[in-house]
């Protein structure tokens, strides 16, 4: 009984002294005062305020995305060398993986799928509206394979890449 008096007495003066040594570390040791450092000040100098159309209130990948694909109008010139040369190099970067150098579908990653990624100089993709190819690259297609790429690629880049397939034409 002697011994399991002396260990709570004992526990008692440790969590006692224990706590002193933080209250002394928390107001009189020079580094231990945490609501004094400059990161925790809140509310003392005036709050940011945001500059005027930082915040979109209309146009954006929300309104594309409720659009019809035949409603989609591009948001660049398409058929300039310049909007086909972007095209291209944005190509390159984000689709070539998959469906590759030749636009067959065999990329690095793309060969390895079955089915193959579409071939992108195919009738069945030459022959759709550049809304619905927008529409594809930008939001992907359901139960498919093709990533939905608009929180990525500008909705400029992706009407350039839009533009950059359509010049390829169909394979012969």
């Amino acid at each position: 009984m002697k011994k399991v008096l002396a260990l709570v007495l004992a526990g008692a003066i440790f969590i006692f002294i224990a706590y002193e040594a933080l209250i002394y570390y928390d107001n009189d040791f020079r580094y231990g005062r945490m609501r004094e450092t400059p990161a925790v000040k809140p509310h003392e100098e005036p709050l940011l305020i945001m500059e005027g159309g930082v915040v979109p209130f209309s146009g954006g990948d929300a309104a594309l995305l409720l659009l019809d694909a035949e409603e989609l109008q591009p948001s660049v010139i398409m058929k300039t060398a310049e909007s086909i040369s972007r095209g291209e190099s944005v190509y390159f970067i984000f689709c070539a993986q998959c469906h590759g150098n030749n636009y067959d579908g065999r990329g690095t990653v793309g060969q390895s799928f079955h089915p193959l990624p579409t071939d992108l100089r195919s009738d069945q993709v030459q022959s759709r509206s550049e809304g619905k190819l927008f529409k594809t690259i930008s939001y992907g297609i359901p139960d498919g394979r093709q990533p939905a790429l608009h929180t990525t690629i500008t909705i400029e880049d992706r009407w350039r890449v839009v533009a950059y397939v359509k010049s390829l034409g169909v394979r012969k």
